[in-house]
């Protein structure tokens, strides 16, 4: 199957060894930045010098504790510097001004300017949120007679997208690989060893974590145990998603700052993942309670006069006590969440459940040690197939809806499904590319179970969802390729 992967993605492919190197996992930089290093300096057996491959670090990827030498360079030194960082841009309407921020150093908005000529070159690539990029710094200095303040300004900036990408043929290729091969395929995109894991059912829960990467405003919830790397998957593969690790957000973070005017996480990422929840604090809790269910329901939410519109899907991850994960719908999995998430209208909001404990805890026999996608071309792959509309064509051309179903489950599945068949399926463009087991087992059942879970936490909940049910739905047959047209 590595033979199969190499000739059929080529220069996609890069080769990951986390399970040996210490040296890979001391780089502290986010996956897409680690496979694009390693295929910088690989030979065509995934051999790296290690020298070459820490100056270049050394030189352009500088740690949080390099930011004060840096900032001598510029402000007292008057030096022009170079590095690869994420930046962050705000338009204040006021004073009509462009500043920016870099998050990894703590330079804040407020210290900074992108002069307008600068702009005009470089606004197309900033506009897109929070991006990775070359940027090179200056210093504009005080001038005492008006009382302006010394501020770093941006001189140039150089987008970091080392890869172009040709989605129909990713799409096209997948045809090359069975969907057990597809399953390990993915696994080690996102850095884990499918052979570390031990059945399917193992992978596709696992992989259930990526649905939010593919379909917009899908909200999801997984509960699981310790340690099963839900961290480490939201936080460090996708630069497209963004992580809350316990501690205080706010409506203004997470939404819309009514004092500076920015949108909030939301706007900028495709998924936002709440981790740790019970260690999560909302500093104004009712304001983000009323923000957060009307944003799940619609995609949209009124802050002041202000709409907020956006596709960012919301992943609620937690930690539970074994003796109470349960997906037959006897005991409340959610008694230890805040008290927010104990709200059915909350809890209707999310469209699937995933069961983490089906998640094996993490080990080294599930890291990745050997030939495998580039994470960074990979995941922008997952951020385009979001804007392709035909993959939710086929699905509702595929499902028979019953009359009298529920609309909101319906909806929730149908998603699901969609999601599934992007991630799995992706080159699937009409009902006949798939045959009818296919979609049935890899996508329609285990988007059934997962709404299913939800209803019946419901259930617990709230008397009134006891008559509700899953929709009877059912594949148009005729629709879709038999196995004897394989």
């Amino acid at each position: 199957m590595i033979e199969k992967l190499r000739n059929s993605y080529r220069d996609m492919v890069v080769y990951k060894d986390l399970k040996t190197s210490n040296f890979l996992s001391g780089l502290s930089v986010p996956s897409f930045m680690r496979d694009w290093l390693l295929k910088k300096f690989a030979d065509e057996e995934g051999n790296f010098q290690d020298k070459e491959l820490l100056e270049f670090i050394k030189k352009n990827l500088p740690r949080k504790e390099d930011w004060k030498a840096i900032k001598n360079r510029v402000v007292i030194e008057y030096e022009q510097v170079k590095f690869l960082a994420k930046i962050l841009i705000d338009i204040d309407t006021e004073k009509q001004q462009v500043s920016f921020s870099l998050p990894d150093f703590g330079l804040s908005k407020n210290k900074t300017i992108i002069e307008l000529h600068v702009w005009d070159k470089c606004k197309h690539d900033l506009l897109k949120g929070e991006t990775w990029g070359v940027v090179e710094l200056g210093y504009i200095p005080p001038i005492e007679e008006d009382k302006t303040k010394g501020k770093i300004k941006l001189i140039s900036f150089k987008p970091f997208c080392p890869y172009s990408i040709d989605i129909e043929y990713f799409k096209e290729a997948r045809q090359d690989f069975t969907i057990n091969e597809w399953l390990d395929v993915l696994l080690g995109a996102v850095d884990y060893n499918a052979n570390g894991y031990q059945n399917e059912e193992e992978k596709l829960t696992m992989l259930s974590r990526l649905l939010p990467f593919v379909e917009k405003n899908l909200n999801m919830v997984e509960l699981a145990p310790k340690g099963t790397g839900k961290s480490y998957l939201f936080g460090n593969v996708s630069r497209f998603g963004w992580l809350v690790s316990g501690g205080k957000i706010s409506r203004a973070k997470m939404f819309y700052d009514l004092n500076t005017r920015a949108e909030g996480l939301v706007t900028i990422y495709d998924f936002v993942t709440l981790d740790e929840i019970q260690t999560i604090k909302f500093t104004d809790k009712e304001e983000m309670e009323s923000a957060l269910k009307g944003y799940m329901q619609k995609g949209s939410v009124t802050i002041g006069n202000y709409e907020v519109i956006a596709d960012c899907g919301i992943m609620l991850c937690g930690n539970i006590k074994k003796e109470i994960m349960d997906e037959d719908g006897y005991m409340n999995m959610f008694t230890e969440l805040p008290p927010i998430f104990h709200e059915s209208a909350f809890i209707e909001r999310f469209h699937g459940f995933i069961k983490g404990w089906d998640i094996p805890r993490m080990n080294d026999d599930l890291k990745i040690s050997g030939w495998a996608l580039n994470s960074e071309y990979f995941c922008m792959i997952l951020h385009d197939l979001r804007e392709d509309i035909s993959y939710r064509a086929t699905v509702d051309k595929l499902i028979e809806v019953p009359k009298g179903a529920d609309t909101r489950n319906t909806e929730a599945i149908k998603k699901l499904t969609t999601a599934y068949l992007k991630l799995l399926f992706p080159h699937v463009k009409q009902p006949l590319d798939i045959t009818e087991r296919e979609f049935k087992v890899y996508c329609l059942n285990r988007a059934k179970k997962m709404r299913e879970t939800i209803l019946l936490q419901l259930r617990l909940l709230d008397k009134e969802y006891q008559e509700i049910h899953i929709p009877k739905l059912k594949i148009r047959k005729e629709l879709t390729k038999s196995e004897s047209q394989i």
